[in-house]
């Protein structure tokens, strides 16, 4: 899988799970809605990815960093509640990002090993 696809992916989950997140919760909280607002904000980087623009590629690496790191609160908040769904709902999007950050990783291992030749 090529990076621009790993960050197409990422942000269409990031933006379903969220909006999942928020219709399912009761309370409808708006920070439900902070993934997928970066889901957005990866989705229009996508372009840029996939013609390996290196301004826009680390801007999504950034993005989906900051979504990784963020999301480690709510799901040590579903950990502790012991709510099953919203353990899977930030897990899937956890999953997800990770997923997304390692195939940048290695197209930026590849751009510069291809750069080095």
């Amino acid at each position: 899988m090529k990076a621009g696809t790993a960050n197409l992916i990422n942000a269409l989950v990031l933006i379903a799970v969220s909006a999942w997140a928020y219709f399912a919760s009761g309370t409808a909280s708006f920070t439900a809605l902070i993934p997928g607002g970066f889901g957005l904000a990866l989705l229009a980087c996508t372009p840029g990815v996939r013609f390996e623009n290196k301004v826009i590629a680390h801007l999504a690496v950034l993005l989906t960093l900051i979504v990784i790191i963020a999301l480690v609160m709510p799901l040590r908040g579903a950990l502790a509640r012991e709510d099953t769904m919203a353990l899977l709902r930030v897990g899937v999007m956890l999953a997800a990002s990770i997923v997304a950050f390692v195939f940048f990783i290695k197209s930026f291992i590849a751009a510069r090993k291809s750069k080095d030749v």
